[in-house]
C-alpha cells in the first residue's frame, strides 16, 4: 500500500510539466492560456480564478497547477488552493502533507500562514485541502470563506482554486460567486456534448464571469497542440 501511494504521488508529479520542461510545446500552451485569460479582463482586474470540470478525471487539476507555474514563472505572487474538499490531489501533486489547509482555515484551527506550503517555483505559495469536512458546500459558501479570499487577494497578484466538478456537487457554483472569473475543463474524447453544456449553463448564473473553456487531452493527430482555450 505505501507503494501504491508512492506511485501516485510520482504520477502526480509529473503533471507539472511547467515546471520540469518549461521549454515544451505543452509548457507553451499553458502560457498561452495565461495570457488569453490576462486579455480576457482588460477593463477589470481579475485576481480570483476558480478552474472546474463537468466531471473527474479531465484534467482539471493539472490544469490549474501548471497554470499557476506559468504565472509565478512570469513573476506574480500566486496562491493555489486546493478547494475540492471532497477529493483533494494537490498534496499528491506539491509532494506535501495535507493535515492543514483550507478546511482548517475555515474552521478557525489553523490561519492562512500556518497552511501554506512551498509550491516550489519561486512566488508560488499552495494551501492543501486539509482533513475531509463532513460540510463542504456550507464551508465554501461561509463568511469565513469571504473573508479568507479578501485576505488572499490582499498578499497575492493572482489566486487560483481548484474546485470539484461541476456536475457531482454545488461546490463549484458557490465558489464561483467569490471569484471574479471561471475557467472550464474539458477533456477530448471524454466530455460529451450534453456535460459541457450543462455545466455551461450552471455556472452562467454564478457571479463570476465564465472565461473559458479549456479541451484538454486533444490527439495529436489532430493538432500540433494540446490544450485550446476559447470563449463561450
Amino acid at each position: 500500500m505505501a507503494r501504491r501511494k508512492k506511485q501516485a504521488m510520482l504520477n502526480s508529479a509529473r503533471h507539472l510539466i511547467a515546471k520540469l520542461n518549461p521549454k515544451s510545446p505543452i509548457s507553451e500552451q499553458y502560457r498561452t492560456l495565461r495570457t488569453n485569460l490576462q486579455f480576457s479582463s482588460v477593463d477589470e482586474e481579475l485576481k480570483t480564478i476558480l478552474v472546474t470540470s463537468a466531471g473527474p478525471s479531465e484534467g482539471k487539476s493539472s490544469t490549474i497547477s501548471n497554470l499557476a507555474v506559468v504565472y509565478a514563472q512570469q513573476g506574480k505572487r500566486v496562491l493555489l488552493i486546493d478547494a475540492d474538499l471532497r477529493k483533494p490531489t494537490m498534496h499528491y501533486t506539491f509532494r506535501m502533507d495535507n493535515l492543514k489547509g483550507l478546511s482548517n482555515i475555515l474552521v478557525g484551527d489553523t490561519t492562512m500562514d500556518e497552511a501554506i506550503a512551498d509550491g516550489g517555483v519561486p512566488g508560488l505559495d499552495v494551501i492543501g485541502c486539509g482533513p475531509i469536512p463532513p460540510n463542504p458546500s456550507e464551508l465554501l459558501g461561509s463568511r469565513r470563506m469571504e473573508k479568507f479570499i479578501e485576505e488572499a487577494k490582499n498578499r497575492y497578484d493572482i489566486v487560483l482554486f481548484d474546485a470539484p466538478p461541476v456536475l457531482a456537487v454545488t461546490d463549484a457554483q458557490i465558489l464561483a460567486n467569490s471569484c471574479d472569473g471561471s475557467l472550464l475543463v474539458i477533456r477530448s474524447k471524454h466530455t460529451d456534448y450534453e456535460g459541457a453544456k450543462k455545466s455551461i449553463e450552471a455556472l452562467k448564473p454564478a457571479k463570476a464571469k465564465l472565461l473559458g473553456t479549456v479541451l484538454n487531452d486533444r490527439d495529436k493527430k489532430e493538432a500540433n497542440y494540446y490544450y485550446y482555450y476559447g470563449n463561450n
